[in-house]
């Protein structure tokens, strides 16, 4: 059955792209509305689907949400990597991801949202967040050169808690400064953490 075409996709292709179109309207509605907009149906109508096809893809609100989540994780992930791929310097590392960062959360303030302030109001998430801060910990662990492991990994730690709280502050509004003053601060506290 899988195999079968209609209109040139496959039965696996038409579900994938629903997938991706309730994930997408996910996004929207927890990026815009938060937690409570971001109801089974809201998602459906919000995708022009029917709750049949939210089923075919996710066992209830949490799973999406957790989709959205872990989609919009991922992005900021690659972002991250593909900013410091080339980078020379400790500095210019700094910079890069600093800015590809924001470019991700303050651009589209959705994935802000999503990234950093649904994990503090969505029971869904709650255990997520803390599961993507380890990985956002290791891929800053990485670029840092003072210290042992352990050092490096405490001083990671504590910069990514930093670093959140700094964004999560700029984005609900608490922390009103120009983009560049945020960017110039964030690079000033990856560099200072790393004895630069």
């Amino acid at each position: 059955m899988p195999g079968r075409t209609w209109a040139g996709t496959t039965l696996d292709d038409r579900k994938a792209l629903r997938r991706e179109q309730l994930v997408a309207a996910g996004l929207e509605l927890l990026g815009t509305e938060g937690s409570g907009g971001t109801s089974v149906r809201a998602v459906c109508r919000h995708a022009k689907l029917t709750e049949r096809y939210f089923y075919e893809s996710f066992a209830d609100r949490e799973e999406l949400v957790a989709a959205v989540y872990e989609h919009v994780g991922e992005q900021a992930r690659q972002a991250l990597v593909d900013a410091v791929r080339d980078a020379p310097t400790p500095v210019l590392r700094a910079e890069h991801a600093v800015r590809a960062f924001v470019e991700l959360i303050v651009d589209d303030p959705r994935k802000g949202r999503v990234l950093l302030l649904a994990p503090l109001t969505d029971p869904a998430l709650t255990r997520r967040g803390l599961h993507l801060l380890p990985v956002f910990a290791a891929l800053v662990g990485e670029q840092l050169s003072h210290g042992d492991e352990l050092e490096r990994r405490l001083v990671a730690v504590g910069l990514v808690g930093a670093l959140s709280n700094v964004f999560i502050a700029y984005l609900d509004g608490s922390l009103p400064v120009s983009r560049e003053r945020l960017v110039a601060h964030c690079v000033k506290l990856v560099l200072g953490a790393d004895g630069h």
